[in-house]
């Protein structure tokens, strides 16, 4: 068994020289592909850097980092270490907000990354429930999709990812956790001429100007595939977008169709300035729900949140349309 023994002397080597300074560095290179500006950013001399490096790899046995003339890019093995020095470094984090909770009773910081379909009910009312029990946490929201927002959560860098749920769920080392079904439409501005004449076919939208989420995105795979299963190429004359802001106001002054979920375009349709296109994508409709890590925990705070967000979850699943 040589190489569970080698792997027990390293873990064995390691465990009594690995010292925190080098995981910030390790993440620090990576992040500025430069062992200089990692020095900086770590306050330390570059030739302190330097033998911090090299005593890692010393001590793993693997080269962490390639000099290229690109700067410090990471191996297979760097990438690797990356990784979980960046876990270990959130769970030292989280150690510290739950001390300061502990003490304090009511702080805290959250990271939340959101998708779209979170943005305009459930994270916001869920903000709101906090508030109201948490005062002083401080929440932290980044917006994205699955493809930026995931390897963030898997690296500690975020908390929660709270949205869409994708169709193909990372149940290794994720929950992924539903709370609701989601309702998708097709919207305009009001008297957009597919809003007021006959129901429209999926014909009809082919030669339209859309805003549709990137092609990465859970809901653009099943509009593309809900076009393609009726034998018509999806929509071309496309901009990709998940900014509600931009897109709220490119369809108030353009004729551009948008597929969003129903909550999020709400209150404009009951205010008459959006208005639904009669054309059903039953097929885009899906589950809305909550990403974190399984292993580890939470912290106090992001574990209230949580709760917090299974219970407005709760009220928006029974909530009349």
């Amino acid at each position: 068994m040589p190489s569970a023994n080698r792997h027990i002397k390293i873990a064995e080597r390691v465990a009594t020289r690995l010292k925190l300074k080098q995981l910030r560095l390790l993440v620090a290179i990576s992040e500025h592909s430069s062992i200089l500006h990692a020095a900086e950013t770590l306050n330390i001399s570059q030739p302190a850097a330097t033998k911090l490096l090299k005593d890692l790899e010393t001590d793993f046995d693997v080269q962490l980092f390639e000099r290229t003339n690109r700067g410090a890019i990471p191996t297979s093995y760097g990438e690797a270490l990356v990784r979980h020095g960046k876990l270990i470094l959130a769970q030292i984090s989280h150690a510290a907000q739950e001390l300061d909770d502990l003490s304090e009773g009511t702080g805290g910081r959250i990271v939340v990354g959101t998708l779209l379909a979170a943005s305009a009910l459930l994270l916001p009312a869920t903000i709101d429930r906090l508030r109201g029990l948490r005062p002083n946490v401080t929440v932290v929201i980044r917006e994205g999709t699955n493809d930026l927002l995931i390897p963030a959560l898997r690296a500690g860098e975020v908390d929660l990812v709270v949205g869409r749920l994708p169709e193909y769920r990372y149940r290794e080392d994720l929950v992924q956790e539903a709370l609701y079904e989601e309702q998708v439409c097709v919207v305009a501005k009001a008297g957009h001429p597919l809003t007021t004449g006959p129901k429209p076919g999926i014909e009809d939208l082919l030669d339209r100007d859309w805003i549709l989420p990137p092609p990465e995105t859970t809901l653009r795979r099943q509009i593309d595939k809900a076009f393609l299963d009726a034998g018509f190429p999806p929509p071309v004359n496309a901009l990709e977008s998940v900014s509600l802001l931009t897109n709220r106001q490119l369809l108030l002054r353009t004729e551009m169709l948008c597929v969003l979920p129903y909550h999020v375009v709400e209150d404009d349709i009951r205010r008459g300035e959006l208005a639904i296109v009669p054309f059903d994508f039953a097929e885009a409709s899906g589950p809305i729900g909550v990403s974190y890590r399984r292993s580890g925990r939470l912290s106090p705070a992001a574990d209230i949140f949580l709760d917090e967000l299974r219970i407005t979850g709760e009220s928006l699943r029974n909530r009349p349309e």
